[in-house]
């Protein structure tokens, strides 16, 4: 071999041994970051997806920085390759992608006899409105649909970076409404019993759908029959909830990417992340009504014995306030809308889960729900963690208990 070959082979070895260390330091180092705590379901396990997860986005960050590609595009790329699982279609159910007035979905329909009209869900994913796709809830999807003999969409909304609010929210009331303007007439489904739902940020979507369209109050369609909210997102003005404070480093969902997520969704502007999270971006006049709904009291105690620190009041900079106003609507943060809006909401199904930085949030929302006598379904995951839906039939990244997740969804749309 000429000599010339074997030093190059010799260099590039080197190259990729420094930077295979590189990226395993950088993982050991984020894991040490993380809290599991001892009653997460399989926390063996979500060790093993959390460090898989670090390193990925760890890889996306240095090929970024390389200018190489974008971090987010590497991490989709390489979760629709390598972590997306697709299964043929079962029995029972046929599977269509279509485009409802330019909107890709995803129709999932029973093929079973029925006799008169079926249900419908429309359904929202999530991944912080910048990762995720229909795929990611294919499985999720397929097992409802089939399981409680209901008809499916499935939404493929844009996404952050490359559009950011209301572009979302937006597509999501694009497909709902033409989904509801054909139920009948295209899909034999009742359009006085479609519901809305989604997980996560996908539950924020819902929440936030179901808000615009009481406010519009049009008539020329029927409003949702319900909300299936999957631990969902629902504010952006407290980031020191005790659930933050507790599960702040618990995978897959810690409290800073919550900030950064919600930040990539409005503007992209990183540079008031931790003015967010020590919550500098709030109105000093709007805090006693924040705080009305927001307060620690309003939780049941046992979400309070984990332990949490009351923490100081923080120093409002308007700057900051400018840059993430629209984060304090409601069509952002739901759980900050007024009670009259509120009521106009449908019947709830809220799942929530302790180990989750998104807890409270849901629980809050019920409350507030309750307050004004609407009917809420309340499901908690006493061994939870955020996202554990996305695990549900994924070959060997499957949980066993997400399959309890997606059942309780089931068992609920049953009722509608």
């Amino acid at each position: 071999m000429d000599i010339g070959w074997a030093i190059l082979i010799i260099g590039f070895a080197a190259l990729v041994a420094a930077f295979l260390l590189l990226v395993i330091g950088l993982v050991y180092s984020e894991l040490m970051n993380s809290d599991i705590p001892r009653g997460v379901a399989n926390s063996g396990k979500l060790h093993m997806v959390h460090g898989l997860f670090v390193g990925i986005a760890i890889v996306g960050r240095i090929l970024h920085r390389l200018g190489i590609c974008h971090q987010v595009s590497f991490i989709r790329w390489f979760v629709a390759c390598f972590l997306t699982r697709s299964n043929p279609v079962p029995a029972g159910l046929r599977v269509k992608d279509l485009k409802f007035s330019e909107v890709p979905v995803r129709v999932y329909e029973p093929t079973a006899v029925c006799d008169g009209l079926r249900r419908g869900l429309v359904y929202f994913h999530g991944g912080g409105w910048v990762l995720g796709n229909i795929d990611s809830v294919d499985e999720v999807c397929r097992h409802i649909a089939k399981k409680s003999d209901t008809i499916v969409v499935s939404v493929g909304y844009r996404l952050a970076p490359e559009h950011r609010y209301p572009a979302q929210l937006d597509d999501c009331e694009t497909a709902t409404c033409h989904f509801l303007s054909v139920a009948e007439a295209e899909f034999s489904v009742d359009s006085r019993r479609v519901a809305v739902g989604g997980d996560s940020t996908g539950a924020n979507l819902a929440a936030a759908l179901c808000q615009r369209l009481a406010r519009r109050e049009d008539g020329h369609l029927p409003f949702p029959c319900a909300q299936v909210l999957i631990y969902p997102a629902l504010q952006m003005a407290d980031f020191n909830l005790p659930s933050y404070q507790q599960n702040h480093a618990v995978p897959i969902l810690f409290r800073g990417r919550m900030a950064f997520y919600f930040l990539q969704y409005l503007s992209g502007d990183m540079s008031v992340c931790q003015d967010l999270l020590e919550g500098n971006h709030v109105p000093t006049e709007l805090r006693p009504r924040y705080e009305a709904w927001l307060s620690p009291s309003n939780l049941p105690p046992e979400c309070l014995v984990r332990g949490f620190c009351v923490q100081p009041t923080p120093e409002y900079d308007g700057e900051v306030y400018h840059t993430i106003k629209a984060g304090l609507e409601p069509e952002v943060s739901p759980l900050l809308a007024d009670d009259a809006l509120i009521q106009k909401t449908p019947q709830t199904f809220l799942l929530t889960c302790e180990y989750d930085v998104l807890r409270d949030d849901g629980i809050l929302y019920r409350k507030r729900l309750l307050d004004l006598k609407k009917d809420v379904t309340w499901q908690h995951v006493k061994d939870g963690f955020h996202g554990m839906i996305n695990f549900f039939n994924q070959g060997w990244l499957t949980f066993p208990s997400a399959l309890g997740v997606v059942e309780s969804v089931v068992n609920y749309v049953k009722t509608l």
